[in-house]
Parts: C-alpha cells; sequence; structure tokens
C-alpha cells in the first residue's frame, strides 16, 4: 500500500510540473506584449515612455532569457509564490485564494449533484424491469452529454429565475443563488456519470459472480446494490476524478452567464488583459485540484477492489 501510494503521489507531482512547464511555454509564446497592455499603450509600445517600458520588464522579470524566467518563476512557484498580477499589481497567490472559494462551492455542490443525479439514474435505469422504461432512462445520458453547458444556464434562467421567479439569476446571493449555476454545470456532467456507470452495470450484471449470489437466494436488489453496483463503480469512479478539472474549466463560463464572482471570471479577465503571471497560475491552481481530485480517487479505488494494490506491487517488483 505505501509503494501504492508514493507512486501516486510521484504522478501528481509530476503532473503539476508538466501543467506549469506547457503554460510557462505556451504562454511565452503567444503574440502580444503585456506590459504594454499594462502601461495602456495596447500592443504598441511607441505611446508609452521606453524608459518606462523597459522598467516594467525588469521588475516582472520578462527582460530575462526565455530559460532563466522558467527557473525563476519555477523556483517562486514551488514556495506558493507566482508573482504579482500585471493586470492589478496584486499578488497573484492572493487574487486566486479571494477567488477560489466560491469556485470550489460552485464545483463541489456540482460534482455532488452530478454524482447523486448520475448514480440514481443509472441505478434505476438498470434496476427497472420494464423495458420501455428502461429505454427512455438510457436515452436521456447522451442527449445531457450533448447539450452546451451555456445554453443548459440560459435555459434555467429563463425558466426557473424569469418566469417563476423561483431562483436569482445572478450574483452569489447565498444558497439560492447556488442553485442554478451548480444544476448547469451538475447537468451535462452527471449525464456522463449515468453513461458510463449504467453501462458498467449492465457489464456487471452479466458476470458469474451474479448468477453466484442468486444461486444462493440473494435478493434482486441486494445483488444490485451490493455485489453490481460495487464492482461497477471503478470506471465511474475515474470519470468523476476527471470532471473534477473539467468543471473548474466549466465555471469560466457558468460564472460569465451568471455574473458570479471566482476563479472562471478572474481567468477570463486575465485572459483578456494577457495577465500572464494570472494566467499561469489559474492553470496551476486548476492542475491542483485536477490532481488532488485524482489522487483521492486514486486512495479510494484499493477500498473498493484490493486486487489494484497488489497488481501495482507486482508490476513494480517486475520493474
Amino acid at each position: 500500500m505505501r509503494r501504492y501510494v508514493i507512486k501516486r503521489l510521484a504522478q501528481a507531482l509530476g503532473v503539476l510540473w508538466a501543467a506549469y512547464t506547457v503554460s510557462f511555454l505556451v504562454l511565452d509564446f503567444l503574440p502580444g506584449d503585456p506590459v504594454s497592455a499594462m502601461a495602456g499603450a495596447g500592443a504598441d509600445s511607441g505611446q508609452v515612455d521606453p524608459a518606462q517600458l523597459a522598467r516594467l520588464r525588469h521588475e516582472y522579470g520578462f527582460d530575462k532569457p526565455v530559460l532563466v524566467q522558467y527557473a525563476d518563476h519555477l523556483g517562486d512557484a514551488v514556495r506558493g509564490d507566482f508573482g504579482d498580477s500585471v493586470s492589478t499589481g496584486r499578488s497573484v497567490t492572493t487574487t486566486l485564494s479571494d477567488a477560489l472559494p466560491q469556485t470550489l462551492t460552485l464545483t463541489g455542490t456540482a460534482l455532488l449533484l452530478a454524482v447523486v443525479l448520475g448514480g440514481s439514474l443509472a441505478v434505476l435505469a438498470t434496476y427497472t424491469s420494464r423495458r420501455w422504461l428502461r429505454q427512455l432512462l438510457l436515452s436521456l445520458p447522451p442527449l445531457g452529454v450533448s447539450v452546451p453547458t451555456f445554453w443548459v444556464g440560459l435555459l434555467l434562467v429563463e425558466l426557473f429565475s424569469f418566469r417563476l421567479r423561483w431562483f436569482p439569476a445572478f450574483g452569489n446571493d447565498g444558497l439560492p443563488g447556488l442553485v442554478l449555476p451548480s444544476l448547469t454545470l451538475a447537468l451535462p456532467t452527471g449525464a456522463l456519470v449515468a453513461q458510463v456507470l449504467a453501462k458498467s452495470l449492465l457489464t456487471a450484471l452479466d458476470q458469474a459472480y451474479v448468477e453466484t449470489a442468486r444461486a444462493k437466494g440473494a435478493g434482486r436488489l441486494r445483488i444490485h446494490l451490493r455485489h453490481a453496483l460495487r464492482n461497477a463503480s471503478l470506471p465511474a469512479l475515474t470519470v468523476v476524478g476527471l470532471l473534477a478539472g473539467q468543471l473548474i474549466a466549466g465555471s469560466v463560463v457558468v460564472e460569465t452567464v451568471f455574473s458570479r464572482d471566482g476563479l472562471g471570471r478572474v481567468t477570463a479577465a486575465a485572459v483578456t488583459a494577457q495577465d500572464i503571471p494570472l494566467v499561469q497560475g489559474v492553470v496551476v491552481f486548476g492542475a491542483l485540484i485536477f490532481v488532488l481530485a485524482n489522487l483521492i480517487v486514486d486512495l479510494v479505488y484499493p477500498l473498493l477492489d484490493p486486487r489494484i494494490v497488489v497488481a501495482s506491487g507486482r508490476k513494480g517488483s517486475l520493474a
């Protein structure tokens, strides 16, 4: 088990390093001059005093060679320092720390709703003995996956805010203001969870151990929930870990549609302003959340199937 955990931690650190390196290289090759934009000259640095531009480039380290910038910034990032925002002058870490709680609340609620709604739909669809109902329920996840997130948000706002007036359409107004944004994120995500879990459940119900459980007198509900669901949940659990990062990305659209403060709006503003330190901080923070979610999933795996640790140990000994 210790070797399994150490291996997963090493992989997590590798993903974070790769996310930082790729984002640094991509942002370095982007056209435009963030220092000129900060000085109010757009892309034309000739409208601003060259001495002022040179001072700003030196202050933010943009006058150094790329490899030196990378080494300096990587060392600072390891200590949790991503520099200062080019557009606001505030610390990137402080800016993200202020915005992160709202986004985590939104994405955490959306992920919980997605698991509950998607899991319930998959269990009900595979448990019912009525063929027409099963086909109807199994047709819902592909439809939910194909619907754009922004369209879902606009539809929910039109129905529940403007017509029924049940929930506010915009802002961070406590729990009522969280309902529609979290549902907007949860519905497509839950559809994907339901699609994967339903397929795994149908496969699990055809396995030999299910027939053995029936032969021993186990009831249909017990077989479905205790035997089949436990084995079928591994692929769905993998999807949930991957969706954690996707929800962070989806929050950019949702927070814009619902005018919510959070990491999504910070990202949109940073990209518009060509704020390289802030954009890179957002990328690394997003990768950190993705890594933590998948690390938790990897550590839950052995609880559902202890054979995973055994297989990992055998591979390590062979290597």
